[in-house]
């Protein structure tokens, strides 16, 4: 589902794949909206992995939106359960990788369970390394 702005309109431009940092095409997951002006926001935490399995937070669908005014990042996070024992640690990742990024002053993380997180939010490059580890994907 895309992400959306506070009334309901989908926000920014479909962005699978969107242009990263480096030239690079960003892999996002389907239905994702890339935000014009958030790809190094994006390419950022592509860095930011998973404690228990080596796939970024992108890649595993658990960002739904970033939003950038100015220095301040809003982020939209879910985790892919209510009892995730990793969630204050990703959290505390996420908010160190964004403050490494040029211009951002301050990050607001928003944690939404709507909609809820489902394996049909993962990047093909996620379900790859779940299969190199022997999980079903």
């Amino acid at each position: 589902m895309p992400a959306t702005s506070s009334g309901g309109e989908a926000a920014g431009v479909e962005a699978a794949p969107a242009e990263g940092t480096k030239g690079r095409m960003l892999e996002v997951p389907a239905g994702v909206v890339v935000r014009p002006g958030t790809e190094p926001l994006w390419a950022a935490l592509k860095e930011v992995l998973d404690p228990e399995f080596p796939i970024s937070v992108v890649d595993l669908g658990l960002i739904y939106d970033i939003r950038r005014e100015g220095g301040r990042v809003d982020i939209d996070l879910t985790f892919t359960a209510t009892g995730c024992p990793c969630m204050e640690l990703i959290e505390e990742d996420v908010r160190d990788r964004l403050a490494e990024v040029t211009g951002v002053e301050e990050v607001a993380v928003h944690i939404v369970w709507d909609p809820p997180w489902t394996r049909d939010r993962m990047t093909e490059t996620a379900r790859e390394v779940l299969r190199s580890f022997g999980v079903a994907a």
